[in-house]
């Protein structure tokens, strides 16, 4: 197994590889949306999942950053540090579960970059777009607007598969103030949105998934539904979970108390 074999194969699935450069004509009228997400071996995976699972995994964390922005994914550049046990069976599996995902959401593979370590590092960056001036961002709540989650939240522990909102998030473009999706807890990425909207929040519920616990809502993280706010005279889908107020930014309260921003933060673990 060389770099050049791995490439060939690729190529017959995405023919945009191949060049030092994928070009590619961006879409008239539209932003252009990019993010990355890293998967790290013992950080975000372990190896008793499959290949094809850390692979669609790998790319659903950066599909969920595409939805929490209203846009639709187009390219996805993949480059990954391959480790001394993996083999030609391996990436074949690990790059099955990208290209499910990717073919899912319409969108293809356009490059990357083959490296090796001593644990298997993945990158994944994915380029979408949205209708220009109209991508959802964090920084759009105000006092009286309605907060809203996708779905029930219950941490990683209760999710096991990442499911990308895309649908969602498109259907929140005109609708919603301000939107995120929530990978590190409840707590912690509302406290974001609220500090970059320059606001408080009251949480009056969290909808759970079975079996989770509200301090797993909480502050868990990783269940990659979209957070969102909308004015109370426009109805918005999803669950409703409270409300933005006034107050110190970023600040957040559940049922009258204090909650604490506590979430997965991988720079307070180092």
């Amino acid at each position: 197994m060389t770099e050049d074999s791995i490439t060939r194969k690729l190529r017959r699935r995405a023919p945009l590889i191949g060049d030092d450069c994928a070009v590619i004509q961006p879409p008239a009228g539209q932003d252009l949306l990019f993010t990355a997400d890293l998967s790290i071996e013992g950080v975000h995976f372990t190896r008793e999942s499959s290949a094809e699972q850390i692979g669609a995994r790998a790319v659903a964390r950066s599909l969920s950053d595409i939805a929490a922005m209203g846009g639709t994914p187009l390219y996805c550049l993949v480059s990954m540090a391959l480790a001394p046990w993996t083999d030609e069976r391996w990436i074949d599996g690990f790059y099955r579960g990208i290209f499910k995902l990717l073919r899912k959401a319409k969108a293809s593979v356009a490059g990357g970059d083959i490296s090796h370590a001593g644990q298997f590092v993945c990158d994944i960056m994915i380029c979408g777009s949205v209708a220009k001036g109209k991508a959802l961002l964090r920084s759009g709540a105000r006092p009286g607007d309605m907060l809203y989650v996708s779905g029930p939240l219950g941490g990683w522990k209760h999710k096991r598969v990442i499911v990308p909102r895309l649908d969602f998030g498109r259907e929140l473009v005109g609708v919603a103030t301000a939107c995120m999706d929530i990978s590190d807890g409840l707590a912690l990425d509302l406290h974001r949105l609220c500090r970059e909207s320059g606001v408080a929040a009251e949480l009056d519920d969290v909808p759970l998934l079975k079996g989770a616990t509200l301090d797993q809502a909480l502050h868990d993280g990783e269940d990659y539904e979209l957070l969102y706010t909308a004015p109370p005279r426009i109805k918005a889908p999803g669950m409703p979970i409270g409300r933005i107020i006034k107050g110190k930014p970023g600040a957040v309260r559940f049922q009258g108390r204090a909650v604490r921003p506590i979430g997965y933060d991988h720079a307070r673990l180092m």
